[in-house]
């Protein structure tokens, strides 16, 4: 009697789990080299973000009730920044125990939130400084002034809520796997089936495409209008959208890469691109998305000459206070019509058509 096995080893498959965060790699070299770099890249981003965060943070409470509304925005990306920080001893464990994840689920889906949230904040924290800073210098409008802080303070509150509720997907679908081979845990975002990963990211695709476009707009129009005087604070905010999009850009194109690629895959049964690859890519680009933790308080001080000034002040424990902003970011500071060239023009007009007046009535 013939018996007919193939059915039945047919349906022996190995179920795949993807994550965002950390990996579960089979090649021993790429390993390895993940449990050096990983952990320095980490300790020096911490090192240097608590630091100059803590500076910032310093600078603020310096300036006690003399805040602008620019500070206001610096205070919860500061704040923003120093969560991820916290979390990066975490990650850089993983990579370096035996026993990989080993301080359980709850802190596993907290660090993993803080990841996202820290992405989102900073993202749509600039896109509303950017649009400020485009309706101010184009259209002479004001979403925010320093007489009316409230509404600056309500505009970071809704992108907190904002932000946490878009990291839904890591507080239900991050676990704890065990690797099958090696007696290792890791904190890893588990979705499947693919429907549940497509779901899951949709939101993140849309939303950071979305600020991305409101972004570069609101950076390109200003500079095809004619100079102003606020072409330095126009250089500064350009140049922090430059610094974060260059560390977040990557992760982004690496997540998009690995959503469709996964989906593509599953569903015509193809390898495609090696997972490993997929997997190392994501991991390099999350560090690189990290390493942006440190970076804002070294713009602001290579930048601004009055943050070096109180920076010196802070460290030096003078009992001074700056007035105004000093980050040079402008954010409802200079959208009245006095500042336009429009505006200037006219009253030289006006001033020569009096001397001419004067002149004849003489």
């Amino acid at each position: 009697m013939d018996v007919n096995l193939d059915g039945l080893f047919r349906h022996n498959v190995s179920y795949d789990y993807d994550d965002d965060y950390a990996y579960k790699d089979d090649d021993p070299e790429s390993q390895g080299s993940q449990a050096v770099w990983i952990p320095l890249v980490y300790s020096v981003v911490l090192i240097l973000g608590l630091f100059g965060n803590g500076l910032l943070l310093a600078t603020l409470a310096l300036k006690k009730r003399a805040w602008r509304t620019s500070d206001i925005f610096i205070l919860h990306l500061s704040v923003a920044d120093i969560l991820l920080l916290v979390t990066l001893p975490l990650w850089a464990a993983q990579t370096t125990q035996s026993c990989g994840w080993c301080i359980g689920l709850a802190l596993c889906r907290i660090s993993a939130v803080i990841f996202k949230l820290n992405f989102f904040c900073g993202i749509f924290l600039l896109t509303i400084i950017c649009l400020d800073r485009y309706l101010s210098l184009v259209h002479a409008k004001q979403l925010y002034s320093h007489k009316k802080p409230m509404l600056a303070h309500l505009s970071c509150l809704s992108v907190w809520l904002v932000s946490l509720l878009l990291t839904v997907p890591e507080w239900l679908f991050v676990a704890l796997e065990r690797h099958p081979w090696k007696e290792k845990t890791q904190c890893v975002l588990s979705l499947y089936p693919t429907n549940k990963r497509l779901a899951s990211r949709l939101p993140h695709h849309v939303l950071s495409a979305a600020s991305a476009i409101v972004i570069g707009f609101s950076c390109a129009m200003p500079w095809l209008q004619r100079p102003a005087k606020t072409l330095r604070k126009r250089v500064v905010t350009l140049i922090l959208v430059g610094v974060f999009s260059l560390c977040w850009i990557p992760y982004n194109v690496a997540l998009v890469a690995d959503t469709f690629r996964g989906a593509e895959n599953t569903s015509n049964g193809s390898s495609g691109l090696p997972q490993s690859s997929r997997r190392t890519s994501l991991t390099v680009t999350a560090a690189l998305g990290c390493v942006h933790a440190c970076l804002r308080p070294l713009l602001y001080l290579g930048l601004s000459s009055d943050f070096r000034k109180w920076t010196l002040a802070v460290l030096s424990c003078v009992g001074a206070e700056p007035k105004g902003s000093v980050w040079e970011l402008g954010v409802g500071d200079d959208a009245s019509l006095e500042q336009r060239p429009e505006t200037e023009e006219l009253k030289q007009i006006a001033s020569v058509e009096q001397q001419v007046q004067s002149k004849m009535a003489t």
